[in-house]
């Protein structure tokens, strides 16, 4: 895997970033897990690089995941319901979202939202006889997991429709036994939620979904061996590998102001998105510096782009977005390309599941060890999270206070008014995943990115809050926040909680709020329909 590279005014910084990864050994010193690439200090490093090798150890754990598979579907089950947050549910997502159902596996869904039209809907959708829920949380003590757990088991309490997956001696792992689940399954405890999809929490999903886990693994294997890591024959420099390329990429465009990193991905796996999204956003965003990922952004002509882009093309695009790459380069913004290794082209939909499989596990490893060597690059620890506690901190205040603040709504307009070069506009839309609202901002942000030139975001409440809520928080300060909470005209009981999901949804939206505000950042709620009137209906 060789990246296709046409850099531009960011060349030169590039190859410097480029030969200071060399020069410091650092591909060599990530596979041998050295925390001192990062940190001085171990801590939340040292503790947190397992990702780097589980792809192997779990070659092991596959003929266990699929007897297991194999049990569901012998006992009638028919679905299975992932709930999770963050590193917990995105990879399985993007598994559901690229493989579909196989009719001899339990169809994949993801429930990652407290929006309480989507959790009635996720209860009603199918009957619970043949649902198997498996609660993700690696610390066990995810809220939203949590209530989804108590939720669903008041209606159905039955161990046998229930799986977790956990880290050993967690609150969850405990609760599991207590129940009698199905299954318990122990994560090993050295991998962070966003580095977790080749472990448990990915395979997991995966064996009871049909998705070819033997695929996923040797995608990863490929790409270790290319990037100087088991399985390869070490380079020598270091430079060869595609993972330091890239990191260059990042860190260097970052360090030159172009810090919006815009994806074109391949259509038979554009989920993939969701979960590079979290990945680069929540491993770089802090200490003021930081990439962020900009996901699907439709491309457009040059002229509505300042010079604070990469572009970056992930496997075979469609022919508009590989015009609209061509016409970027040639107008002068870099533009990278990660080549599939599927062929066919985008619009090839006979490509073999299997094959499909190899080339997301490759992209998942790439992606990951980018990420990491992309901190040495900017001199920050990839695998903290210091900002995202600030507003689990302010929900649980609101919680605790039994009453919603009172959130004044802004005018759109004067929100908008803040937006200058070189800035980004994130939409924090608290509504229900699945609802047209949630579908209408796409062309919301489509309108708002050509008429004020800025990247722009969107990010489903409170999921965000697990994935780019860090980058929000700690990255630079050039966001302008735009918030908006749809109206819930019934609500959904959490059985044992003095609250129910609309006002756990709300409190996570005024707590997020009031967090971003008192860091001084840009942020305001406003109606829901003057965001979506920017684009007449």
């Amino acid at each position: 895997m060789q990246l296709i590279e046409r850099l531009g005014p960011i060349s030169a910084v590039v190859e410097e970033a480029v030969a200071g990864l060399v020069e410091r050994d650092a591909t060599a010193r990530l596979w041998a897990s050295d925390h001192t690439l990062w940190a001085d200090d171990p801590t939340e490093v040292a503790d947190r690089l397992g990702w780097t090798t589980v792809w192997q150890a779990a070659r092991d754990q596959v003929p266990d995941l699929l007897e297991a598979a194999d049990a569901a579907t012998a006992d009638g089950l028919e679905r299975v319901v992932v709930a999770g947050m963050g590193g917990s549910s995105l990879f399985p997502e993007v598994l559901a979202r690229t493989f579909g159902s196989r009719p001899d596996r339990l169809d994949l869904q993801v429930l990652d939202s407290t929006d309480p039209a989507a959790i009635r809907r996720t209860g009603e959708a199918w009957p619970l006889e043949q649902t198997l829920f498996v609660a993700a949380s690696k610390s066990g003590s995810t809220i939203e997991t949590r209530s989804h757990l108590e939720r669903f088991w008041s209606f159905l309490p039955d161990g046998r429709h229930f799986a977790a997956v956990t880290d050993p001696g967690s609150g969850l792992a405990a609760l599991g036994a207590e129940r009698g689940f199905r299954s318990v399954f122990e994560n090993r405890s050295d991998i962070g939620g966003r580095y977790s999809a080749l472990s448990l929490f990915g395979l997991v999903p995966g064996a009871y979904a049909g998705v070819p886990l033997d695929g996923l693994l040797d995608g990863a294997a490929a790409v270790a061996a290319a990037c100087d890591g088991p399985g390869g024959l070490p380079a020598g420099d270091g430079a060869a590998g595609p993972a330091v390329r890239l990191a260059a990429v990042l860190g260097g465009g970052a360090r030159s102001g172009r810090d919006k990193l815009t994806f074109a991905i391949d259509p038979r796996y554009a989920a993939f998105g969701d979960w590079v999204e979290q990945l680069i956003a929540e491993s770089t965003g802090k200490h003021g510096t930081g990439v962020l990922p900009v996901v699907g952004e439709t491309l457009g002509p040059p002229e509505v782009y300042g010079d604070d882009r990469v572009f970056v093309a992930v496997g075979d695009v469609t022919d508009a977005d590989r015009l609209a790459l061509d016409a970027l380069s040639e107008a002068g913004h870099p533009v990278v390309e990660v080549p599939s290794q599927l062929g066919g082209g985008a619009d090839d939909s006979a490509i073999d599941r299997n094959d499909i499989a190899v080339e997301l596990g490759a992209q998942v490893l790439l992606w990951e060890l980018a990420t990491a060597l992309c901190g040495a690059v900017l001199g920050i620890n990839p695998f903290d999270q210091p900002d995202v506690a600030a507003a689990k901190a302010a929900t649980q205040r609101v919680l605790d206070t039994g009453a919603l603040p009172i959130v004044a709504l802004e005018p759109l307009e004067p929100v908008l008014a803040q937006v200058r070069p070189g800035d980004y506009l994130a939409v924090h839309a608290y509504v229900d995943p699945g609802g047209d609202d949630a579908a209408r901002l796409a062309d919301v942000r489509t309108a708002l990115r050509d008429r004020l030139r800025v990247a722009t975001t969107v990010g489903i409440g409170p999921r965000f809050l697990h994935s780019t809520g860090q980058f929000h928080k700690g990255g630079p300060p050039t966001g302008v926040f735009v918030q908006v909470v749809g109206a819930d005209p019934d609500d959904v009981a959490i059985p044992g909680a003095p609250f129910g999901f609309s006002m756990l949804k709300q409190a996570q939206a005024a707590g997020d709020l009031a967090t971003l505000r008192e860091r001084g950042l840009r942020a305001a709620r406003v109606s829901i329909d003057e965001l979506l009137g920017v684009v007449a209906p």
